[in-house]
């Protein structure tokens, strides 16, 4: 298991795109950073493309490189090995790959220009992500065998994730704005894990005065210990259900 997990991880960390995402982010993160004299406000600004680019790479790349390696992985499925090591393995080693990327072209300019809570908050609710889409990667790629489809699949996810569900959400306070939905809106926003890391950072940087009172709404749950605890714990379900339900697809398919 170990092995396949090396050599997932130093397969992808060679691979040009990989290279490409890694030094995008240390650019972006360092012009961010370095021209913003107040470092809150630069992790704000950093958070909205974390936010934008992280889960695309992640998903897209993830997808892409599942559907390139399936000869690599019927070779794996051919050998006196369980194929939920395998698909385990997979997964570690991808998730491990692209996190690593992140955490080096992110955390290098944090390191430099904003460690502070809210700068390793953004470095944690990353390498979060990074390993949720490409959860819901291995998902996708074991659901459609068409390459196409399955990439067209991932990227219409990152789109409701990114974009859909919050243009959704608005459509719902705007119908049901005479009643009191705000916390209904804390338990919808527990069904999108780029919602869910945008609001714990804003909090973390005490912009909650700016959310109104549903902002309010979220400093009662998202600021206590439980309301935390229980956060980490839906993230955690965010990394590991994609995953189990994509580990007993494999388990049935016939490669």
């Amino acid at each position: 298991m170990l092995k396949i997990i090396k050599y997932v991880i130093s397969d992808i960390l060679r691979s040009r795109t990989i290279i490409a995402y890694m030094v995008l982010l240390l650019a972006l993160a360092f012009s961010v950073l370095g021209m913003e004299s107040n470092a809150e406000k630069g992790i704000v600004s950093l958070l909205n493309i974390v936010l934008f680019v992280v889960p695309l790479v992640s998903i897209i790349f993830a997808t892409v490189y599942l559907y390139n390696s399936a000869e690599f992985i019927e070779l794996l499925v051919s050998q006196p090995l369980k194929r939920t090591k395998i698909w385990g393995s997979i997964f570690l080693g991808l998730s491990g790959a692209i996190t690593l990327a992140f955490l080096i072209g992110v955390g290098i300019p944090i390191i430099i220009f904003a460690w502070i809570p809210s700068g390793i908050l953004l470095l944690v609710c990353g390498a979060g992500l990074s390993a949720i889409f490409v959860s819901i990667a291995l998902w996708t790629a074991v659901q459609i065998r068409d390459k196409a489809k399955g990439i067209g699949l991932a990227i219409l996810l990152w789109l409701y994730f990114a974009l859909l569900f919050d243009a959704l959400v608005l459509f719902l306070m705007f119908q049901f704005s005479d009643y009191p939905i705000e916390n209904g809106m804390v338990a919808l926003t527990m069904l999108n894990p780029i919602d869910i890391t945008r609001i714990i950072i804003l909090l973390e940087v005490d912009l909650s005065a700016m959310m109104g009172y549903t902002g309010a709404i979220f400093q009662n749950f998202f600021g206590t210990g439980g309301g935390m605890t229980l956060t980490a714990i839906i993230l955690l379900l965010w990394i590991t259900l994609p995953f189990l339900f994509s580990t007993l697809n494999f388990k049935k398919k016939d490669l």
